[in-house]
């Protein structure tokens, strides 16, 4: 079993503005950066002096933060506030220009979670629709390691990737990421758009991720899933990352989340036939409710653990 991920009881994301320099199918965000203005430094510097009344740990994300030209200073306000761990979740690609990598650091960035979405650059850079971006990302992945700064690594599993998991774990290996987390798919904004194109089935991804999971314990690195039932993770199960997530408190657009774990649970997520009668259903919470609405429950099967003689 990966060694756990660092828990608090809450955790502030804010989403700094959507202007992105990459075009991801499968962007959760969709047209936001349409639809939305940059908050403005003065706005940002008021919701970082609250946030701090919520938690010690930030993240700061986007859209693409590092497009900001003020996120240095960002940074250092925040650590002025007394921030314990200041993250920056970005496509990584502004980290291969080690300048900027190293004034954020002295900024008082503490850690950064990159996105990397194949192992290749013709498969990761159709998914961004950015012709360039897997080199900029895994430069700035290797700037961030030889640096010794924590590197969170996400990607998102996709039908273009689907088939190349094993080796997209090798990739992550090979970089020396402190950890990566594969996430399925959410079938919202750009993705659920283009949900035919980009969301696969379950019992296609299984056996690519098995093999992912166990690359990842092989090195000794944590891996982790995201949006996976556990019924599908099967024997994977230990790897799944929402039974150890923090508190998580979300600055969006125009509204707060207070608490994205009831959110999850409650809206984001869901529950059908199958998991009334598994073993596992109460510290699972179910695959994102688009995938059940377009394919049904079919794919998923109550786990049941064998019982003592005896026990009811």
């Amino acid at each position: 079993m990966p060694t756990p991920l660092r828990v608090n009881p809450r955790r502030v994301d804010i989403k700094t503005g959507f202007q992105c320099n990459n075009r991801c199918t499968f962007c959760v965000q969709g047209d936001k950066r349409l639809e939305h203005a940059d908050k403005t430094t003065a706005e940002l510097f008021t919701i970082l002096e609250d946030a701090r009344g919520h938690a010690d740990q930030l993240v700061l994300t986007g859209g693409e933060v590092t497009l900001r030209q003020d996120l240095p200073e960002l940074v250092a306000h925040a650590r002025g506030l007394g921030f314990r761990v200041i993250q920056l979740q970005t496509n990584g690609r502004a980290l291969s220009v080690a300048r900027v990598l190293d004034r954020l650091i002295a900024a008082g960035v503490t850690e950064v979670a990159p996105a990397l979405h194949g192992p290749t650059p013709e498969i990761h850079d159709a998914q961004t629709r950015a012709p360039g971006s897997f080199k900029q990302t895994v430069r700035g992945i290797r700037n961030a390691t030889a640096r010794g700064i924590p590197v969170i690594l996400n990607s998102v599993i996709t039908r273009a990737n689907a088939a190349h998991l094993e080796a997209m774990a090798r990739l992550f290996v090979a970089l020396k990421v402190t950890q990566f987390q594969l996430a399925f798919v959410h079938a919202l904004g750009t993705a659920g758009a283009n949900f035919d194109a980009v969301v696969p089935r379950f019992t296609d991804i299984a056996p690519q991720l098995r093999l992912a999971l166990a690359v990842g314990r092989a090195a000794r690195i944590p891996a982790w899933t995201e949006g996976i039932p556990l019924c599908v993770l099967g024997n994977d199960a230990g790897h799944a990352a929402e039974p150890t997530m923090p508190r998580l408190r979300i600055v969006d657009a125009t509204w707060i989340i207070e608490d994205y774990t009831v959110v999850r649970h409650e809206e984001a997520k869901l529950k059908g036939p199958p998991c009334e009668a598994c073993d596992l259903a109460p510290v699972c919470e179910g695959p994102w409710r688009e995938y059940p609405e377009r394919f049904g429950w079919d794919e998923l099967v109550a786990v049941r653990r064998p019982r003592k003689p005896g026990s009811l």
